[in-house]
């Protein structure tokens, strides 16, 4: 499948934006180039969350498992073009699971473990999924490929350990048999390998499709941010179905010959051993959890972390005093990355500033023409600021408005869904985040705040207007809407702001939360705090103004403190 127009691939492609390199064609270089090199390597706890013992395999090793996992795909009936959702945690066979289904042309619908039936329906549905790859259990949890789910949509459940299997041993049929099917179709870069999720306005998660131009194009720009050199040895704490992983390490990875460790869930003392032990060189991490590195400094001195080069974060305003901290007290860089499923690719590095205040609150404006750093990420993407008003362009310094982004990075449309507001007629993509053009001669964005009310709960983009449809009808309840409140480790949580109805049964956080359970709603979406209300504030057409009740449940909290 192919979504971008004609027009624009020629347009990109004679630019040298879209150079025309895939996933897997990727990984078969390094099998030939670094065939020993480790590739992938399980976190050492797997046995612990899986069942399994850990792996460690070299692209080499890849390269033949993701041949025999394709195979086996086949065989299965998957082909080119179908959509597969992969519901599987951050372990080798994730990482398998995308260089099989990129060799065999299909396409890729990671999603969260988290996700349960209420999301995958809607998934399913909406890409007209034809199977889904999962495993067996993470820790105590069945996974929904397990579960009755499949049958109501009528898709075929691939399982680790039951139908599917990673073997590095090459299987000379399996190899015939791939080579036959590639022999049918036109292996293109401009093919939609992924369709990853985004938490829209409109309720429901929004599906991305990207192509594995887009994808290389966005890892160039990572690569070019931290410096990524053959042989650097990456941690990955952030699943693996995102910008924040895909594009930051898992092509990177793979298009620089570079060692990728996994980790998941979050474990401080696992994380910690695994940057020492592993010797890594640069790992991303929540704001939350650098910031409570950068507290203990005792503790930091009790590892060796003298491979560590840089440290990657982004998704919410970094504390300046943290990156002074890792700078001047541990000798590690932290860069800012401000970027989107859908292609925004903006970061803030030492080369663009030394001054903590700005690489923590702000982001080179690239794209517009003046680029001082000569940066290549500055020749294949395009930016500008619009009057949300008016959609005049703003080059004035100090003026705050829409950042709309363009290039090299950026998809094409949201899938099964009305794109006519998505991009402005020149092809811009409508980011929905509030800008304002700073420092002098202009050459910055501080981001100034989302006009699309995305709760990021530790990392988890989370829409409100999902939630509020679902509490629609919470018993007992006259109207109810989310929020989201500040919290120290996760940066933002929900709460559930209620109007109870005056003649029912009072409403607490319990009924809420057993409301929502029933829809099978992801444990991570449920809110974690209540605040009752006579009445939802609300702008003259009608529409719960988010910010208002923000402001006043923050008053609430600061009050019982």
């Amino acid at each position: 499948m192919i979504t971008s127009s004609p027009e624009r691939i020629e347009a990109y492609t004679q630019k040298g934006w879209w150079r025309g390199h895939t996933l897997h064609g990727a990984l078969l270089q390094q099998s030939h180039d670094n065939p020993d090199m480790l590739a992938v390597a399980d976190q050492p706890d797997r046995e612990q969350l899986t069942g399994d013992r850990p792996l460690r395999l070299s692209f080499a090793e890849v390269e033949r498992a993701s041949t025999n996992l394709a195979a086996q795909l086949l065989q299965a009936g998957i082909t080119n073009d179908d959509a597969v959702i992969v519901q599987i945690p951050n372990i080798a066979e994730l990482y398998i699971s995308y260089m099989a289904l990129s060799k065999i042309g299909a396409i890729i619908s990671p999603v969260p473990i988290q996700y349960g039936p209420h999301e995958l329906r809607h998934i399913a549905h909406t890409i007209n999924a034809k199977a889904i790859i999962t495993i067996a259990r993470f820790k105590d949890q069945p996974l929904a490929g397990n579960g009755d789910l499949i049958s109501d949509l009528n898709l075929q459940a691939l399982v680790f350990g039951h139908n599917l299997s990673v073997n590095s041993d090459l299987n000379s049929q399996f190899v015939n048999a791939l080579q036959a099917h590639r022999q049918g179709y036109k292996d293109d870069a401009n093919n939609i390998i992924t369709i990853c999720w985004t938490s829209g306005t409109t309720g429901t998660p929004k599906g991305v499709p990207r192509s594995h131009n887009m994808w290389v194009a966005t890892a160039t720009n990572v690569s070019e941010a931290a410096d990524f050199r053959s042989g650097d040895r990456f941690l990955n704490i952030f699943p693996l179905v995102n910008m924040a992983s895909v594009g930051a390490l898992l092509y990177p990875s793979v298009l620089t010959g570079c060692s990728l460790f996994l980790h998941h869930p979050l474990d401080p003392a696992v994380f910690l051993g695994q940057l020492q032990d592993e010797q890594i060189s640069f790992t991303i991490a929540p704001p939350a959890l650098l910031n409570q590195l950068a507290k203990s400094e005792q503790m930091w001195r009790r590892y060796d972390f003298s491979k560590l080069r840089s440290v990657g974060s982004g998704s919410t305003a970094l504390a300046p005093w943290m990156i002074e901290t890792f700078g001047r007290n541990y000798g590690v860089e932290v860069l800012n990355f401000y970027g989107s499923n859908e292609g925004i690719s903006l970061f803030c590095t030492p080369l663009h500033c030394q001054d903590p205040e700005t690489r923590a609150t702000m982001f080179p404006r690239l794209g517009c023409g003046s680029d001082p750093w000569g940066s290549y990420a500055g020749t294949t993407v395009l930016s500008k600021v619009v009057d949300v008003d008016s959609g005049e362009e703003i080059t004035e310094v100090g003026k705050m408005g829409e950042l709309l982004f363009n290039g090299a990075t950026v998809f094409d449309g949201y899938t099964g869904t009305d794109n006519s507001d998505v991009f402005t007629t020149d092809g811009y993509f409508r980011t929905g985040d509030l800008v304002e053009i700073c420092g002098e001669p202009g050459n910055f964005y501080r981001i100034a705040g989302r006009s699309k009310d995305i709760i990021n709960r530790g990392g988890m983009k989370i829409s409100p207007a999902e939630i509020d449809v679902l509490l629609e009808a919470l018993p007992n309840s006259l109207e109810a809407a989310v929020c989201a409140y500040a919290d120290e480790h996760l940066g933002e949580k929900i709460c559930a702001c209620v109007v109870a109805d005056p003649d029912g049964e009072p409403v607490n956080l319990d009924k809420v939360i057993e409301h929502l359970n029933s829809f099978g709603v992801a444990v991570f979406k449920l809110p974690e705090r209540i605040e009752l209300f006579p009445a939802l504030p609300r702008n003259p057409i009608g529409k719960v103004q988010r910010f208002v009740l923000q402001e006043q449940v923050a008053q609430r909290i600061k009050e019982s403190h």
